[in-house]
This record gives C-alpha cells, sequence and structure tokens, in this order.
C-alpha cells in the first residue's frame, strides 16, 4: 500500500493531515500508536463506510480487505468530533451511519462525503456547524508546543504532536476502519 498524504489549507489547529491510500489485495497493515483522532472513510464493493477512530495506546495490526479505497482525516491533538471526547475513544472507534445517497451522518444531519480534493470543505462545514471543536486544553498544548517549537528543533516539535511517527506506514495515518464484522474494533 502507498500512501499519499498532505498538509490541509484548512485551520491547523484543527487539521494535522490529510492522507489516502488504496489495496489491490487482502493483506494487513500495523497502525503506530498515537495521541490524537482521525476521521476515516473506507470505500470498497460500492459501499461508503466511516468512523471517528480514537487514540490508540499501542502499536496494532490491522487488516486490509481487497480493491479499497481510503481516506484519512488526521485531527490535531486536542481537536474533538463531538459528541465523541477523545477520552470515549481510546483504543477505539465509533461508526457513523451513512445514508443510502451516500452521505454521512454525524450530529445528527447528513454530510456530503468529502474527496481528497475537497476535504477542506468538508472540515469548514464540520467547524462552524460547532461540530469539530478544539478543547480548551487542547488548545492551551497547541499554542504552548508553538511557544516551544524554536527552541525544540523540527524532529522534537514533530514528536510532541499526532505527528510522531516512526515508520514509512505509520507517517501516513491510521489503518482504515472497516466497522463491525470486518476488523475493526468498537468502543461505545
Amino acid at each position: 500500500m502507498r500512501f499519499e498524504h498532505r498538509a490541509t489549507e484548512t485551520d491547523a489547529s484543527i487539521v494535522d493531515r490529510v492522507w489516502r491510500t488504496g489495496s489491490d489485495a487482502e493483506s494487513t497493515m500495523t497502525s503506530a500508536a498515537r495521541t490524537c483522532s482521525q476521521l476515516i472513510l473506507t470505500r470498497m464493493r460500492g459501499q461508503l463506510l466511516a468512523s471517528l477512530r480514537g487514540p490508540e495506546t499501542r502499536a496494532t495490526t490491522a487488516p486490509v480487505p481487497a480493491n479499497a479505497e481510503f481516506l484519512g482525516i488526521r485531527l490535531t491533538l486536542g481537536t474533538v468530533l463531538r459528541p465523541h471526547p477523545a477520552s470515549s475513544l481510546v483504543d477505539g472507534y465509533v461508526p457513523f451511519p451513512v445514508t443510502d445517497s451516500g452521505r454521512i451522518v454525524i450530529g445528527a444531519e447528513a454530510w456530503e462525503a468529502p474527496t481528497y480534493e475537497n476535504v477542506e470543505q468538508f472540515v469548514r462545514r464540520l467547524r462552524d456547524a460547532g461540530l469539530l471543536v478544539r478543547s480548551r486544553l487542547g488548545l492551551e498544548e497547541h499554542i504552548a508546543g508553538h511557544q516551544r517549537a524554536p527552541a525544540q528543533g523540527p524532529s522534537r516539535q514533530r514528536a510532541a504532536g499526532c505527528g510522531d511517527d516512526r515508520s514509512g506506514l505509520a507517517q501516513a495515518g491510521w489503518p482504515p476502519t472497516l466497522g463491525p464484522g470486518v476488523g475493526g474494533r468498537r468502543n461505545v
């Protein structure tokens, strides 16, 4: 699996990275432990699955189905997708309903599923609706991290946030969350 990832043009205090990848054959991948959450969209066999994956306390191995496309929105440390605080998602995830027309239900409203190219608009709409917010603690940590950044140097600054990856696969983000019955864990 090859990952393509990029920073976003959205408020950097909310989204750290956006990534995408696809699979040809069934396999597994290793997910590095992370301190932040990710919104994961999986398209396979004409079906869209969406979930919010929480912080993980240890590296895990995740199954990867064949012929699937994945889109990940890695949130910054302290960003919350209401009503799901990160503390309720540690080592787990929550799936989101998807309508027959392919819209993701978040906060009792159906949202058009983003693509890699238009993820910024999706994030802005969630933020403007009050669903994607910074926790007060996360905001203070983010500000403090930027104030210390020059003294720490680039490698220490990266290790302080969600981009603390150590391997090639881990740099791209969490493994895709496939939903109940397809190798995912559910924590509600």
